[in-house]
């Protein structure tokens, strides 16, 4: 434990809430969560919060095209968003949104003090008009020919191949992305922040704040073509908050989005009561503030947003972290080839430890892309998580559990090689530090292949049957634990759901980075159960399988029967579905929508999660006759195991009927 805790306050990129999350969202937030774990076990005072991305057209015209109102779109999706990033644990401190009435306050706050000092000014622009759609074209929703490289296809703010920015009105053949027209121009009255005063102030923050190269190339990229002035306003028809003293101006949505991540702070410091908001957004104090964003946004928070904080009389950030895209078998994700998966998708197949690990196995700090490659994902899950890590475990922890009594050794036959272990901390920890998880990842690893050799050269397995070697095999599985312990130390940032089952399995209440210094020794152990399985190339070919049938968005998908995947009477054949009693039901500890149900299946008991609470209270089920299939493979949830699943149908919410036989039939009675 360090004598004075940095104090850091940590954010990512606010997910824009039009769209469900998949693969390449994860990327970030698993990126900044494994940095935010590490810092908090190695007892640093650190806050991560987030918010959704909840304004502008595309979000309006989503929700025109659905029939509901922006609210209504965006907090349904913000809440995919939440439950995605709890099954992931993803944890943060606050998950606010910028449709709040915090983010309004400061977002009229800066421009307020902006305004005061002359940094906010008004003139009439032309801009793109869709005739057709009767509306001003916000920049991503006009395309046409890059005016720099003639690049086609491009957006209309900027050109994807050579990095140039400009506006909607410079591109060469543009046309709108709503009608396909062209869009014409018309005059209109705008806002605008002077950015074009900012260049020495930003670069004194540059030298302070500790940018990578790419980022600092970048910039000097953007110096030397000018800065311009930034448009922060958008005419009506817009979601999102109107500038006071208008009628029909609105502030652009990247103006109050990167509020968001101050108006998420300030949410969590009025519901804590024990946060000073100054200290961490106001100068001249020693709090750090960092911002873990994809390379795609570098120009928004590298030159306008430290601008408009040092404008407004707020902190700038300690530093910008940002990170690649995501490519899935080397090339950009695409739905026909099965490789745009969604995270549900992901989920509904595969343990979020697997991802996470496979993420840090190939994150570094740089802005290169980083590629999830479908086979290395099978081979280097089962090689390094299950046939490393787990295997010293589960080779070691059942002569502790049969044969002592659960108890380990009271002393460490090689204290040698445990203080080896303990001395790689601080090698691991800069890594992590520095966002080099692949490096720390490669390092664990290494070690994990020191302890299996360990467990190899003494094996165990063979001295139990010599009468005089027993005792040592309780000291070597004591020696072999301790090195596993260890390891699951360092790695609680990156899987933590198997990490606090490992701290369970060892009866800890709580792990720190430096109990990766004392062993754990003469303590009892809870009988082992295996952490995490073997990824079958099947479960992934599911995903991919499944992907290429799923609907992009957020919106409810309502198939028709062109777009439901068949299967064969031989495959519904293989579905063992029986009739099972529940015998007890009761609501899941921080879970919004399941059941914790135990079946009796006519004998046979089975533990199942449904997510049914919404329709059916607990004590309602008991006794109650449901139809189970009774032979899907076990999943594992971060609340504990599924035996099974439960058949119900329904829209959803209220409306979920279970499928349920006479009162009279016999528990575990095959369905016919």
């Amino acid at each position: 434990m360090l004598d004075k805790p940095r104090k850091l306050l940590v954010t990512s990129g606010l997910p824009y809430v039009n769209g469900s999350p998949h693969m390449g969202h994860l990327v970030e937030y698993l990126q900044s969560d494994i940095w935010v774990r590490f810092q908090k076990l190695r007892g640093q005072d650190c806050i991560y919060v987030c918010a959704s991305d909840a304004h502008g057209t595309p979000i309006m015209l989503k929700a025109r095209e659905q029939g509901v109102s922006p609210e209504e779109l965006t907090a349904r999706v913000t809440r995919e968003f939440v439950d995605v990033f709890d099954e992931f644990d993803i944890e943060f401190d606050n998950f606010h949104t910028t449709h709040s009435p915090e983010n309004e306050a400061l977002t009229i706050e800066m421009f307020e003090a902006l305004r005061s000092t002359g940094d906010i000014y008004t003139k009439t622009i032309e801009q793109a008009f869709d005739e057709k759609e009767g509306m001003f074209l916000p920049d991503r929703f006009v395309r046409g020919t890059c005016p720099r490289c003639k690049t086609e296809d491009q957006y209309g703010d900027a050109c994807e191949n050579c990095g140039a920015t400009y506006a909607p009105t410079d591109l060469i053949d543009p046309v709108s992305v709503l009608s396909g027209s062209a869009p014409v121009k018309r005059e209109s009255e705008h806002y605008f922040f002077r950015l074009s005063e900012y260049e020495d102030r930003l670069r004194t923050w540059m030298r302070e704040a500790t940018l990578d190269k790419n980022i600092l190339a970048k910039l000097e990229e953007w110096f030397e073509a000018g800065l311009q002035d930034w448009d922060i306003s958008r005419d009506a028809p817009y979601f999102g908050f109107r500038i006071p003293g208008t009628e029909d101006k609105y502030f652009y949505v990247w103006l109050d989005a990167p509020i968001g991540y101050v108006s998420s702070f300030k949410n969590l410091c009025d519901r804590r009561g024990d946060l000073d908001f100054d200290e961490y957004w106001r100068p001249g104090h020693d709090t750090e503030v960092f911002h873990f964003i994809g390379k795609d946004i570098m120009y928004f928070h590298t030159l306008f947003w430290p601008a408009v904080l040092q404008g407004a009389g707020f902190r700038t950030p300690t530093s910008v972290f940002a990170h690649g895209f995501l490519t899935v078998n080397g090339q950009k994700m695409s739905k026909s080839r099965g490789t745009f998966i969604n995270a549900r998708t992901y989920l509904d197949n595969l343990h979020p430890a697997y991802l996470r690990y496979y993420y840090a196995a190939k994150l570094g700090p740089t802005i290169e892309d980083i590629d999830l490659n479908l086979d290395d994902f099978v081979a280097r899950v089962n090689s390094d998580l299950v046939g490393k890590l787990i295997n010293i475990a589960s080779r070691c922890a059942g002569f502790i559990n049969k044969r002592f009594d659960n108890v380990l050794g009271d002393s460490l036959p090689e204290p040698g090689l445990f203080a080896e272990f303990a001395a790689a901390a601080d090698a691991i920890a800069n890594h992590y530090e520095a966002r080099e998880y692949s490096k720390a990842m490669r390092l664990i690893m290494a070690l994990a292949d020191q302890a299996n050799r360990y467990i190899d050269d003494n094996k165990p397995w063979v001295m139990i049957k010599t009468q005089d070697k027993v005792d040592e095999v309780q000291a070597v599985c004591t020696q072999g634990l301790n090195l596993f312990r260890s390891l699951m130390i360092y790695l609680a940032p990156v899987i933590p759901s198997v990490a606090a089952d490992a701290r369970a399995f060892f009866g800890e209440a709580e792990w720190a980075w430096s109990n990766v210094k004392d062993p754990l020794l003469g303590a009892h152990i809870e009988k082992f159960r295996p952490l995490l399985t073997r990824v079958e190339t099947a479960q992934v070919e599911n995903i991919v399988e499944q992907s290429k049938h799923s609907k992009e968005g957020s919106e409810a998908v309502t198939e028709d029967e062109s777009d439901t995947p068949t299967i064969s009477i031989d495959d519904f054949a293989k579905v063992d579905m029986r009739v099972a009693r529940i015998e007890k039901a009761e609501a899941v500890e921080g879970a919004d929508k399941l059941l914790a149900l135990t079946l009796d299946l006519g004998g046979a008991e089975r533990n199942v999660f449904a997510g049914i609470k919404s329709a059916y209270e607990p004590a309602s089920l008991v006794g109650r006759h449901v139809i189970v299939v009774a032979n899907l493979a076990p999943r594992k949830m971060r609340f504990g195991v599924s035996e099974g699943m439960v058949l119900a149908a329904g829209p959803g919410g209220e409306d979920i009927f279970l499928l349920s036989p006479d009162d009279g039939a016999e528990a575990g009675m095959r369905v016919k």
